[in-house]
Protein backbone atom coordinates (compact mmCIF):
# COMPACT_ATOMS: atom_id res chain seq x y z
CA UNK A 1 0.00 0.00 0.00
CA UNK A 2 2.96 2.60 0.82
CA UNK A 3 4.63 2.24 -2.50
CA UNK A 4 1.14 2.38 -4.93
CA UNK A 5 0.48 5.76 -2.69
CA UNK A 6 3.94 6.94 -3.27
CA UNK A 7 4.14 5.73 -6.90
CA UNK A 8 6.85 3.96 -6.18
CA UNK A 9 8.46 0.64 -8.59
CA UNK A 10 8.89 -2.55 -6.98
CA UNK A 11 12.08 -2.29 -7.77
CA UNK A 12 13.20 1.12 -6.54
CA UNK A 13 15.79 -0.28 -3.87
CA UNK A 14 14.43 1.94 -1.00
CA UNK A 15 14.11 -1.37 1.12
CA UNK A 16 17.54 -2.44 0.20
CA UNK A 17 18.80 0.74 1.30
CA UNK A 18 17.09 1.79 4.39
CA UNK A 19 18.49 -2.11 5.55
CA UNK A 20 21.32 -1.52 4.67
CA UNK A 21 22.46 1.67 6.32
CA UNK A 22 20.64 -0.05 9.54
CA UNK A 23 22.63 -2.67 9.45
CA UNK A 24 25.43 -2.02 11.14
CA UNK A 25 24.01 -0.27 13.87
CA UNK A 26 21.76 -2.78 14.64
CA UNK A 27 25.36 -5.00 15.02
CA UNK A 28 26.55 -2.65 17.42
CA UNK A 29 22.92 -3.09 19.61
CA UNK A 30 23.35 -6.69 19.13
CA UNK A 31 26.76 -6.99 20.76
CA UNK A 32 25.59 -4.51 23.62
CA UNK A 33 22.62 -6.92 24.15
CA UNK A 34 25.08 -9.82 24.06
CA UNK A 35 27.84 -8.23 26.50
CA UNK A 36 24.66 -6.92 28.97
CA UNK A 37 25.10 -3.49 28.26
CA UNK A 38 21.69 -1.97 26.97
CA UNK A 39 18.59 -3.99 27.85
CA UNK A 40 17.42 -5.96 24.96
CA UNK A 41 13.71 -3.66 24.70
CA UNK A 42 16.30 -0.50 24.72
CA UNK A 43 18.18 -1.99 21.43
CA UNK A 44 14.68 -2.90 19.72
CA UNK A 45 13.93 1.08 19.71
CA UNK A 46 17.03 2.23 19.09
CA UNK A 47 16.82 0.15 15.97
CA UNK A 48 13.70 0.78 15.01
CA UNK A 49 14.27 4.57 15.56
CA UNK A 50 17.30 4.27 13.09
CA UNK A 51 15.18 2.65 10.55
CA UNK A 52 12.78 4.96 10.94
CA UNK A 53 15.43 7.85 10.87
CA UNK A 54 16.66 6.17 7.33
CA UNK A 55 13.68 5.56 5.73
CA UNK A 56 12.78 9.45 5.99
CA UNK A 57 16.09 10.34 5.12
CA UNK A 58 15.96 8.36 2.38
CA UNK A 59 12.36 8.29 0.88
CA UNK A 60 12.74 11.88 -0.50
CA UNK A 61 15.79 11.33 -2.44
CA UNK A 62 14.80 7.89 -3.71
CA UNK A 63 11.15 9.50 -4.88
CA UNK A 64 13.15 11.90 -6.78
CA UNK A 65 15.69 9.50 -8.17
CA UNK A 66 11.83 7.54 -9.37
CA UNK A 67 10.10 10.27 -10.88
CA UNK A 68 13.54 11.10 -12.48
CA UNK A 69 14.09 7.81 -14.15
CA UNK A 70 10.58 7.85 -15.59
CA UNK A 71 11.10 11.57 -16.76
CA UNK A 72 14.44 9.96 -18.53
CA UNK A 73 12.43 6.95 -19.40
CA UNK A 74 9.83 8.84 -21.21
CA UNK A 75 12.11 11.48 -22.93
CA UNK A 76 14.30 8.65 -24.02
CA UNK A 77 10.20 6.71 -26.06
CA UNK A 78 9.99 10.18 -27.66
CA UNK A 79 7.11 10.85 -25.53
CA UNK A 80 5.50 13.97 -25.01
CA UNK A 81 6.55 15.35 -21.63
CA UNK A 82 6.39 18.59 -19.08
CA UNK A 83 9.60 19.97 -18.13
CA UNK A 84 7.64 21.76 -15.51
CA UNK A 85 5.79 18.82 -14.36
CA UNK A 86 8.46 17.29 -12.52
CA UNK A 87 9.18 19.20 -9.16
CA UNK A 88 12.29 17.76 -7.24
CA UNK A 89 13.36 19.89 -4.11
CA UNK A 90 17.63 17.89 -4.10
CA UNK A 91 20.06 20.45 -5.12
CA UNK A 92 21.66 17.54 -7.09
CA UNK A 93 18.42 16.36 -8.57
CA UNK A 94 17.41 19.47 -9.93
CA UNK A 95 20.65 20.18 -11.30
CA UNK A 96 20.40 16.55 -13.32
CA UNK A 97 16.78 17.75 -14.36
CA UNK A 98 18.71 20.84 -15.87
CA UNK A 99 20.85 19.00 -17.75
CA UNK A 100 18.90 16.41 -19.28
CA UNK A 101 16.04 19.15 -20.24
CA UNK A 102 19.08 21.41 -21.73
CA UNK A 103 20.52 17.70 -23.78
CA UNK A 104 16.79 17.06 -24.87
CA UNK A 105 15.87 20.50 -26.53
CA UNK A 106 19.59 20.43 -27.96
CA UNK A 107 18.82 16.93 -29.45
CA UNK A 108 14.98 18.17 -30.35
CA UNK A 109 16.17 21.17 -32.36
CA UNK A 110 18.59 19.27 -33.94
CA UNK A 111 16.60 16.31 -34.91
CA UNK A 112 14.12 18.91 -36.58
CA UNK A 113 16.78 20.70 -38.21
CA UNK A 114 17.68 17.25 -39.82
CA UNK A 115 14.19 16.28 -40.61
CA UNK A 116 13.58 19.32 -42.16
CA UNK A 117 16.52 19.12 -44.01
CA UNK A 118 15.82 15.54 -45.20
CA UNK A 119 12.50 16.71 -46.31
CA UNK A 120 14.02 19.17 -48.29
CA UNK A 121 16.48 17.02 -50.03
CA UNK A 122 13.63 14.80 -50.66
CA UNK A 123 11.85 17.12 -52.44
CA UNK A 124 14.74 18.47 -54.31
CA UNK A 125 15.36 14.90 -55.05
CA UNK A 126 11.46 14.11 -56.50
CA UNK A 127 11.56 17.38 -57.93
CA UNK A 128 14.06 16.14 -60.53
CA UNK A 129 12.81 14.61 -63.54
CA UNK A 130 15.27 11.65 -64.10
CA UNK A 131 15.73 8.56 -62.18
CA UNK A 132 18.37 8.50 -59.22
CA UNK A 133 19.04 5.54 -57.03
CA UNK A 134 21.36 5.31 -54.10
CA UNK A 135 23.02 1.83 -53.76
CA UNK A 136 25.13 0.41 -50.74
CA UNK A 137 27.99 -1.76 -51.08
CA UNK A 138 26.02 -4.90 -52.32
CA UNK A 139 24.09 -2.86 -54.76
CA UNK A 140 21.22 -3.30 -53.14
CA UNK A 141 18.83 0.24 -53.62
CA UNK A 142 18.45 1.71 -50.54
CA UNK A 143 16.56 5.17 -51.74
CA UNK A 144 15.03 6.37 -54.95
CA UNK A 145 13.37 9.56 -56.15
CA UNK A 146 9.76 9.75 -57.71
CA UNK A 147 10.87 9.87 -61.03
CA UNK A 148 12.42 6.02 -60.10
CA UNK A 149 9.45 4.92 -58.16
CA UNK A 150 7.20 5.99 -60.93
CA UNK A 151 9.05 4.19 -63.44
CA UNK A 152 10.52 1.30 -61.57
CA UNK A 153 7.78 0.65 -59.00
CA UNK A 154 7.60 1.11 -55.41
CA UNK A 155 9.65 -1.43 -54.62
CA UNK A 156 12.19 -0.61 -56.21
CA UNK A 157 14.07 -0.23 -52.76
CA UNK A 158 13.78 -4.15 -52.39
CA UNK A 159 15.76 -4.73 -55.61
CA UNK A 160 19.20 -5.01 -56.29
CA UNK A 161 20.36 -2.21 -58.91
CA UNK A 162 22.20 -5.25 -61.20
CA UNK A 163 18.74 -6.27 -61.94
CA UNK A 164 16.89 -3.27 -63.17
CA UNK A 165 18.41 -3.31 -66.58
CA UNK A 166 19.02 -6.21 -68.86
CA UNK A 167 22.24 -4.98 -69.53
CA UNK A 168 25.43 -6.63 -68.75
CA UNK A 169 27.32 -3.42 -69.37
CA UNK A 170 25.68 -1.53 -66.71
CA UNK A 171 26.03 -4.44 -64.24
CA UNK A 172 29.75 -4.46 -64.69
CA UNK A 173 30.16 -0.18 -64.68
CA UNK A 174 28.15 -0.61 -61.25
CA UNK A 175 30.87 -3.43 -60.25
CA UNK A 176 33.60 -1.85 -60.86
CA UNK A 177 32.25 1.27 -59.04
CA UNK A 178 31.46 -0.58 -55.85
CA UNK A 179 34.25 -2.76 -55.58
CA UNK A 180 36.06 0.89 -55.82
CA UNK A 181 38.25 -0.04 -58.97
CA UNK A 182 36.88 3.24 -60.19
CA UNK A 183 35.26 6.54 -58.68
CA UNK A 184 32.71 7.05 -61.74
CA UNK A 185 31.24 5.36 -64.82
CA UNK A 186 29.20 6.73 -67.09
CA UNK A 187 28.09 4.50 -70.31
CA UNK A 188 25.44 4.79 -73.05
CA UNK A 189 23.18 0.99 -72.94
CA UNK A 190 20.10 -0.18 -74.99
CA UNK A 191 17.44 -1.65 -72.99
CA UNK A 192 14.52 -3.54 -74.87
CA UNK A 193 11.96 -4.42 -72.49
CA UNK A 194 9.33 -3.08 -72.25
CA UNK A 195 10.35 -0.74 -74.97
CA UNK A 196 13.76 -0.22 -77.19
CA UNK A 197 15.53 2.71 -75.35
CA UNK A 198 18.70 4.51 -74.94
CA UNK A 199 19.87 5.22 -71.84
CA UNK A 200 22.81 7.39 -70.23
CA UNK A 201 24.13 6.27 -66.62
CA UNK A 202 26.71 8.14 -64.37
CA UNK A 203 27.49 5.70 -61.27
CA UNK A 204 29.67 7.71 -59.21
CA UNK A 205 31.12 6.88 -55.34
CA UNK A 206 29.50 8.80 -52.69
CA UNK A 207 32.58 10.63 -50.39
CA UNK A 208 32.44 8.75 -47.30
CA UNK A 209 31.29 11.73 -45.01
CA UNK A 210 28.25 11.87 -46.54
CA UNK A 211 27.19 8.44 -47.15
CA UNK A 212 26.46 6.20 -44.49
CA UNK A 213 24.86 3.48 -45.45
CA UNK A 214 25.00 4.40 -49.20
CA UNK A 215 27.71 4.17 -51.17
CA UNK A 216 26.79 5.19 -54.98
CA UNK A 217 24.55 7.00 -56.49
CA UNK A 218 22.67 6.09 -59.98
CA UNK A 219 21.79 8.53 -62.29
CA UNK A 220 19.68 7.22 -65.46
CA UNK A 221 18.56 9.47 -68.31
CA UNK A 222 16.85 8.72 -70.62
CA UNK A 223 18.18 9.69 -74.25
CA UNK A 224 15.51 7.85 -76.45
CA UNK A 225 13.31 10.72 -77.02
CA UNK A 226 16.46 12.70 -78.06
CA UNK A 227 17.39 10.07 -80.25
CA UNK A 228 13.73 10.31 -82.27
CA UNK A 229 14.45 14.11 -82.49
CA UNK A 230 17.65 13.93 -83.72
CA UNK A 231 16.33 11.70 -86.43
CA UNK A 232 13.31 13.99 -87.40
CA UNK A 233 15.19 16.53 -87.79
CA UNK A 234 17.33 14.46 -89.80
CA UNK A 235 14.69 13.31 -91.89
CA UNK A 236 12.73 16.48 -92.07
CA UNK A 237 16.09 17.92 -93.48
CA UNK A 238 16.31 15.64 -96.26
CA UNK A 239 12.99 15.39 -97.09
CA UNK A 240 12.46 19.59 -97.08
CA UNK A 241 16.30 19.41 -99.06
CA UNK A 242 14.38 16.76 -101.98
CA UNK A 243 11.29 18.90 -102.11
CA UNK A 244 13.27 21.89 -102.62
CA UNK A 245 15.43 20.44 -105.22
CA UNK A 246 12.37 19.13 -107.57
CA UNK A 247 11.66 22.70 -108.51
CA UNK A 248 14.91 24.19 -108.54
CA UNK A 249 15.92 21.51 -110.95
CA UNK A 250 13.05 22.55 -112.81
CA UNK A 251 13.28 26.62 -113.13
CA UNK A 252 17.34 25.81 -113.46
CA UNK A 253 16.46 23.76 -116.62
CA UNK A 254 14.12 26.16 -118.30
CA UNK A 255 16.38 28.85 -117.21
CA UNK A 256 19.11 27.27 -119.41
CA UNK A 257 16.39 25.99 -121.94
CA UNK A 258 15.64 29.67 -122.15
CA UNK A 259 19.20 31.15 -122.54
CA UNK A 260 19.99 28.59 -125.23
CA UNK A 261 17.91 26.39 -128.00
CA UNK A 262 14.61 28.16 -126.62
CA UNK A 263 16.33 32.02 -126.46
CA UNK A 264 14.47 33.64 -129.19
CA UNK A 265 11.01 31.33 -129.16
CA UNK A 266 8.71 33.27 -128.23
CA UNK A 267 5.81 30.67 -127.19
CA UNK A 268 8.38 28.35 -125.44
CA UNK A 269 9.23 31.31 -123.68
CA UNK A 270 5.82 32.12 -122.29
CA UNK A 271 4.98 28.24 -121.90
CA UNK A 272 7.98 28.10 -119.52
CA UNK A 273 7.88 31.31 -117.39
CA UNK A 274 4.48 29.58 -116.47
CA UNK A 275 5.74 26.71 -115.71
CA UNK A 276 8.98 28.51 -113.26
CA UNK A 277 6.32 30.89 -111.70
CA UNK A 278 4.16 27.94 -110.12
CA UNK A 279 7.29 26.54 -109.17
CA UNK A 280 8.07 29.34 -107.45
CA UNK A 281 5.05 29.62 -105.78
CA UNK A 282 5.54 26.28 -104.91
CA UNK A 283 8.44 26.64 -103.10
CA UNK A 284 6.92 30.06 -101.19
CA UNK A 285 4.43 27.99 -100.09
CA UNK A 286 6.59 25.08 -99.17
CA UNK A 287 9.32 27.76 -96.91
CA UNK A 288 5.95 29.47 -95.28
CA UNK A 289 4.81 26.00 -94.03
CA UNK A 290 8.03 25.02 -93.62
CA UNK A 291 8.71 28.36 -91.04
CA UNK A 292 4.95 28.17 -89.61
CA UNK A 293 5.88 24.41 -88.69
CA UNK A 294 8.84 25.44 -87.03
CA UNK A 295 7.30 28.37 -85.21
CA UNK A 296 4.57 26.00 -84.06
CA UNK A 297 7.04 23.99 -82.30
CA UNK A 298 8.95 25.95 -80.83
CA UNK A 299 5.61 27.57 -78.68
CA UNK A 300 4.82 23.94 -77.47
CA UNK A 301 6.09 24.69 -73.93
CA UNK A 302 4.16 27.43 -73.91
CA UNK A 303 -0.15 26.94 -73.31
CA UNK A 304 -2.07 29.44 -75.10
CA UNK A 305 -4.28 32.34 -73.32
CA UNK A 306 -6.50 34.03 -75.42
CA UNK A 307 -10.23 33.97 -75.29
CA UNK A 308 -11.34 32.44 -78.97
CA UNK A 309 -14.59 32.40 -80.03
CA UNK A 310 -15.20 29.94 -82.94
CA UNK A 311 -18.06 30.69 -84.46
CA UNK A 312 -16.29 34.01 -85.76
CA UNK A 313 -13.31 32.12 -86.98
CA UNK A 314 -15.83 29.36 -88.88
CA UNK A 315 -17.40 32.84 -90.61
CA UNK A 316 -14.10 34.27 -91.08
CA UNK A 317 -12.63 31.08 -93.11
CA UNK A 318 -15.79 30.63 -94.93
CA UNK A 319 -15.84 33.81 -96.34
CA UNK A 320 -11.95 33.40 -97.11
CA UNK A 321 -12.36 30.60 -99.60
CA UNK A 322 -15.61 31.70 -100.61
CA UNK A 323 -14.07 32.76 -104.15
CA UNK A 324 -12.08 29.14 -104.45
CA UNK A 325 -15.07 27.34 -103.50
CA UNK A 326 -17.30 29.62 -106.19
CA UNK A 327 -14.73 28.80 -109.32
CA UNK A 328 -15.44 24.50 -108.22
CA UNK A 329 -18.57 25.30 -108.20
CA UNK A 330 -18.76 24.37 -104.26
CA UNK A 331 -20.56 25.89 -101.47
CA UNK A 332 -19.41 26.29 -98.05
CA UNK A 333 -22.13 25.64 -95.33
CA UNK A 334 -21.96 26.36 -91.63
CA UNK A 335 -23.29 24.82 -88.90
CA UNK A 336 -23.17 26.32 -85.08
CA UNK A 337 -25.27 24.15 -82.46
CA UNK A 338 -26.63 26.05 -79.26
CA UNK A 339 -24.61 26.25 -76.29
CA UNK A 340 -20.89 26.82 -78.07
CA UNK A 341 -18.73 29.18 -75.64
CA UNK A 342 -15.83 30.47 -76.14
CA UNK A 343 -12.32 28.22 -75.38
CA UNK A 344 -8.42 29.74 -74.00
CA UNK A 345 -6.45 29.19 -77.13
CA UNK A 346 -4.23 31.13 -79.77
CA UNK A 347 -6.24 32.42 -82.12
CA UNK A 348 -4.00 32.89 -84.75
CA UNK A 349 -3.50 29.35 -84.39
CA UNK A 350 -6.46 28.22 -84.60
CA UNK A 351 -7.74 29.77 -87.55
CA UNK A 352 -4.86 28.68 -89.50
CA UNK A 353 -5.96 25.06 -88.25
CA UNK A 354 -9.48 25.65 -89.49
CA UNK A 355 -8.27 27.30 -92.45
CA UNK A 356 -5.72 24.56 -93.44
CA UNK A 357 -8.61 21.48 -93.20
CA UNK A 358 -11.30 23.72 -95.34
CA UNK A 359 -9.26 24.56 -97.77
CA UNK A 360 -8.07 21.13 -98.54
CA UNK A 361 -11.77 20.13 -98.39
CA UNK A 362 -12.35 22.24 -101.44
CA UNK A 363 -8.94 21.88 -102.71
CA UNK A 364 -9.73 18.08 -102.93
CA UNK A 365 -13.54 17.61 -102.55
CA UNK A 366 -15.81 16.73 -105.85
CA UNK A 367 -16.94 19.80 -107.94
CA UNK A 368 -20.27 21.23 -107.53
CA UNK A 369 -20.97 19.77 -103.90
CA UNK A 370 -21.01 21.62 -100.33
CA UNK A 371 -18.23 22.18 -97.74
CA UNK A 372 -19.84 21.76 -94.62
CA UNK A 373 -18.20 23.38 -91.13
CA UNK A 374 -19.91 22.34 -87.99
CA UNK A 375 -19.05 23.49 -84.03
CA UNK A 376 -20.89 21.70 -81.11
CA UNK A 377 -19.94 20.81 -77.56
CA UNK A 378 -19.17 17.67 -76.08
CA UNK A 379 -18.19 16.75 -72.59
CA UNK A 380 -14.79 15.31 -73.32
CA UNK A 381 -11.76 14.93 -75.74
CA UNK A 382 -11.88 11.22 -77.18
CA UNK A 383 -8.21 9.87 -75.94
CA UNK A 384 -5.08 9.67 -78.29
CA UNK A 385 -2.08 7.18 -78.36
CA UNK A 386 0.37 9.48 -78.74
CA UNK A 387 -0.65 12.98 -77.45
CA UNK A 388 -1.86 13.82 -73.63
CA UNK A 389 -5.46 15.24 -74.42
CA UNK A 390 -6.87 18.10 -71.83
CA UNK A 391 -9.97 16.73 -69.00
CA UNK A 392 -13.32 18.44 -69.15
CA UNK A 393 -15.23 19.78 -72.02
CA UNK A 394 -14.42 20.63 -75.17
CA UNK A 395 -15.72 22.13 -78.23
CA UNK A 396 -15.73 19.81 -81.50
CA UNK A 397 -15.20 21.43 -85.36
CA UNK A 398 -15.53 19.03 -87.79
CA UNK A 399 -15.02 19.98 -91.86
CA UNK A 400 -16.75 17.53 -93.93
CA UNK A 401 -16.34 17.05 -97.67
CA UNK A 402 -17.49 14.72 -100.84
CA UNK A 403 -14.90 13.22 -102.48
CA UNK A 404 -13.39 9.62 -103.14
CA UNK A 405 -12.86 7.53 -100.00
CA UNK A 406 -9.30 7.39 -97.92
CA UNK A 407 -8.02 3.85 -97.33
CA UNK A 408 -6.88 2.95 -93.78
CA UNK A 409 -3.69 2.98 -95.52
CA UNK A 410 -3.60 6.51 -96.35
CA UNK A 411 -5.39 7.48 -93.26
CA UNK A 412 -2.41 6.16 -91.17
CA UNK A 413 -0.40 8.35 -92.84
CA UNK A 414 -2.01 11.87 -93.25
CA UNK A 415 -0.23 13.63 -90.79
CA UNK A 416 3.27 13.18 -92.03
CA UNK A 417 5.10 15.65 -93.36
CA UNK A 418 5.27 16.07 -97.06
CA UNK A 419 3.23 12.84 -97.59
CA UNK A 420 0.01 13.15 -100.20
CA UNK A 421 -1.94 10.68 -101.68
CA UNK A 422 -1.12 9.51 -105.12
CA UNK A 423 -4.09 10.32 -106.63
CA UNK A 424 -3.96 14.05 -106.01
CA UNK A 425 -0.38 13.52 -107.22
CA UNK A 426 -2.09 11.89 -110.46
CA UNK A 427 -4.76 15.09 -110.56
CA UNK A 428 -1.39 17.35 -110.78
CA UNK A 429 -3.49 19.24 -107.93
CA UNK A 430 -0.55 21.66 -105.75
CA UNK A 431 0.26 20.88 -102.15
CA UNK A 432 3.19 20.77 -99.79
CA UNK A 433 1.81 17.80 -97.65
CA UNK A 434 2.65 19.69 -94.91
CA UNK A 435 -0.86 21.38 -94.30
CA UNK A 436 -1.83 18.07 -91.73
CA UNK A 437 1.44 18.27 -90.25
CA UNK A 438 1.16 21.61 -89.07
CA UNK A 439 -2.98 20.31 -87.95
CA UNK A 440 -1.08 17.99 -85.90
CA UNK A 441 1.29 20.38 -83.85
CA UNK A 442 -1.46 22.97 -83.41
CA UNK A 443 -3.71 20.49 -81.86
CA UNK A 444 -1.17 19.13 -79.77
CA UNK A 445 0.02 22.78 -78.26
CA UNK A 446 -3.89 22.67 -77.39
CA UNK A 447 -3.59 19.31 -76.01
CA UNK A 448 -7.08 18.40 -77.88
CA UNK A 449 -7.17 15.27 -80.70
CA UNK A 450 -8.15 14.88 -84.29
CA UNK A 451 -10.12 11.89 -85.88
CA UNK A 452 -10.81 11.40 -89.45
CA UNK A 453 -13.69 9.15 -91.13
CA UNK A 454 -14.26 8.34 -94.52
CA UNK A 455 -17.05 6.62 -96.46
CA UNK A 456 -17.79 5.98 -100.01
CA UNK A 457 -21.18 7.64 -99.34
CA UNK A 458 -20.67 10.72 -96.95
CA UNK A 459 -17.11 11.89 -97.70
CA UNK A 460 -14.12 12.75 -96.05
CA UNK A 461 -14.69 14.29 -92.27
CA UNK A 462 -11.85 15.76 -90.26
CA UNK A 463 -12.96 16.52 -86.31
CA UNK A 464 -10.98 18.87 -84.46
CA UNK A 465 -11.51 18.64 -80.42
CA UNK A 466 -10.48 21.40 -78.47
CA UNK A 467 -10.80 21.90 -74.67
CA UNK A 468 -12.83 24.54 -73.67
CA UNK A 469 -9.58 25.84 -71.66
CA UNK A 470 -6.28 25.00 -70.78
CA UNK A 471 -5.20 22.85 -68.07
CA UNK A 472 -3.67 25.54 -66.34
CA UNK A 473 -6.41 28.01 -66.70
CA UNK A 474 -8.90 25.01 -65.22
CA UNK A 475 -6.58 25.22 -62.20
CA UNK A 476 -6.87 29.09 -61.28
Amino acid sequence: MFRKKFDLDKNSGLAERVLALTFPSALVFLMLVALKLLPPLMAIVSVATIIMFNLVFLFPLTFEMQQLKKYISNLAKGENVDEKALQVSEKEAKQIVEAVNKMHRFWAHKSDELEARCMSDTAVLDSLPDPIMMIDRAGNILGANLSCRQLFGKGITEKNVENVFDSSNFAEAVSRVLKKQSESENLIFYIQKPNEQKLYAHIKELPWLSRGKAVAVVSIYDLTKTMRVEKMQSDFVANASHELRTPLSIIAGFIETLQTTAKDDETARDHFLKIMAEQTDYMSSLIENLLSLSKIEMSQGTPPHEKVFVPKILEEVAHALELKAEARGMGIKQRVESGVTEIVADAGQVKQLVQNLADNAVKYGMGNTDVVLKAKMVDKIPPSKGVEVAEGKAIAISINNKGPKITPENMARLTERFYRLQEHKNLNIKGTGLGLAIAKQIIKRHKGNITVTSTAYNGTTFTIYLPVGTSESQKQ
